[in-house]
């Protein structure tokens, strides 16, 4: 008897691992005693969209701790530089020339994970976790080597913010009446990435890694500010701004009695006003103690903050103040274009005759810069009139975004710059990049305008086992050299609307 239930039970998870219409019929439903059809493998609904990472160049043949380049910065020509002249028979004198030294340190990025034994075995037949695990390790990691070649900060300090300034007016608000005092944090791109109101600023953290050693990161947040008071009755909004600090991607606020503040607000622009009740639950302005902005021993300077570096060259613009709380926007040029997008291509034509290939900016900006470019008398909305195969016409097709940005100020003609969403570029900001320098830097010796430099690609480590779990993790050793940074362009501070 004990051989021939063995036997059924046997053949019955036999037959449930290959369900058929034959076993399904003759389950009891009501028992539960039914098949179990689980689609394999398990379905990834996690977006890995790394665009930049996926355009730049990746350089091989890195050595030693750095790349090193040198730049050649002007060609002064003798005599009066614009001219040329020469006497009859005679020579001309020497021309002179600045040089200058550069160099980008290679730092490692990584992620790792484990995947014990039973898991493994638990598995069989359903997928293979160990290679879909090391898949989604690296996926992991391209993300955040995404935000690196975006933001990562080796040099920029956004340091202390200016004391914000407050003043209160209106009626009809339901903020309580009281002496408000308000302290202001600005946030790098991987700070703003970083912070909600929900978990607060990041500050610094302490990594410590499978191996149990341990290292210290910065979040991206910079030293608090003074803080400013203001008395406000029943019925007036607070209204505060700070002085726009360039490489910030974000500004949290802080609110509340003196020696009580808590974050109320994270916003993309350098204002914010309040007119409701605060919530009161927000991390305490007593946790930002110093400057965490960036990370000098570990990272490497993004194409961003390359851009905001003093003396790069590149086009920057912070947008000003404005109305606290509502700032400044984009102004459509009534021909169909962005007034700040305009001035942007025009500079960059005049102080170095480039343009850039692609613009980067968030859903926000998009949509905004669609509407200052397709409403008003000069550029009415578009429709398109969709005729079907059949004849006739069908219906109308509502709705237009811009795809393509033109930029007269270019040789030949000028060209098409495609307009695309990152979805790392805060809201505010407009990232204009030229991947190429144009025909006349082709004698210019620079193989790309930005590129990664790997000293060793990525790489998976299985380790050793320790338990019984396989770890492992993927890595790479590299660095972003910006050979051109005055071919990047930022637009920032840039309130919706």
């Amino acid at each position: 008897m004990e051989f021939t239930t063995q036997q059924t039970l046997d053949l019955l998870k036999g037959a449930l691992g290959t369900p058929n219409d034959d076993i399904a019929k003759t389950v009891n439903v009501a028992t539960n005693l039914i098949a179990y059809d689980l689609q394999a493998p398990a379905k990834n609904l996690v977006p890995i969209n790394t665009p930049i990472r996926n355009r730049l160049p990746r350089v091989a043949g890195g050595l030693g701790t750095a790349t090193n380049w040198k730049v050649i910065t002007a060609l002064t020509g003798s005599g009066f530089d614009a001219m040329g002249w020469v006497a009859e028979g005679q020579r001309t004198a020497r021309m002179s020339y600045s040089a200058v030294d550069k160099s980008a340190s290679y730092m490692t990025i990584g992620e790792e994970d484990q995947i014990t034994f039973e898991a493994i075995n638990a598995a069989k037949t359903y997928e293979d976790i160990r290679a879909t695990g090391t898949m989604r390790v690296l996926q992991k990691m391209m993300l955040k080597e995404e935000n690196a070649l975006l933001f990562g900060n080796k040099s920029l300090a956004l340091g202390t913010p200016v004391t914000p300034t407050l003043s209160a007016a209106g009626s009809g608000a339901t903020l309580p009446a009281l002496t408000y005092s308000v302290i202001v944090v600005a946030l790098t791109g991987e700070g703003f990435r970083g912070a909600s109101l929900a978990s607060g600023v990041p500050v610094s953290s302490s990594i410590t890694g499978a191996d149990g050693n341990t290292y210290t990161l910065n979040g991206g947040s910079s030293m608090k500010s003074a803080a400013g008071s203001q008395a406000v009755t029943l019925g007036q909004t607070l209204s505060c701004n700070t002085t726009a600090i360039p490489g910030a991607m974000g500004y949290a606020w802080y609110t509340g009695a003196s020696g009580a503040e808590k974050l109320e607000a994270i916003t993309t622009i350098n204002s914010v006003t309040f007119s409701a009740p605060l919530l009161g639950t927000g991390q305490a302005a007593t946790a930002i103690t110093a400057d965490k902005s960036l990370n000098a021993s570990y990272a490497f300077n993004g194409l961003l903050t390359s851009a905001f570096l003093s003396g790069s060259g590149s086009y920057i613009n912070v947008f000003a103040t404005g109305t606290p709380g509502t700032g400044t926007k984009l102004t459509s040029s009534g021909r169909g274009t962005v007034t700040e997008i305009d001035t942007m291509l025009y500079n960059m034509w005049n102080n170095y005759q480039v343009s850039p290939t692609v613009l980067y900016m968030n859903a926000q900006q998009l949509n905004d810069v669609s509407t200052k470019c397709l409403t008003g008398a000069s550029s009415a909305p578009l429709l398109q009139i969709v005729t079907p195969p059949d004849g006739g016409y069908g219906g109308l097709m509502a709705g237009g975004v811009i795809g393509f940005y033109f930029n007269p100020f270019a040789m030949g003609g000028g060209i098409k710059i495609p307009v695309l969403i990152h979805p790392a570029v805060p809201p505010g900001t407009i990232v204009g990049y030229c991947e190429e320098l144009p025909m006349q830097y082709k004698s210019n010796n620079v193989p790309n305008v930005a590129e990664v430099k790997v000293r060793q690609d990525y790489y998976q480590i299985d380790w050793p086992l320790r338990t019984r779990a396989q770890e492992f993790g993927v890595y790479a050793e590299e660095v972003l050299a910006v050979y051109a940074p005055f071919a990047i362009g930022v637009i920032t501070n840039i309130a919706p609307g």
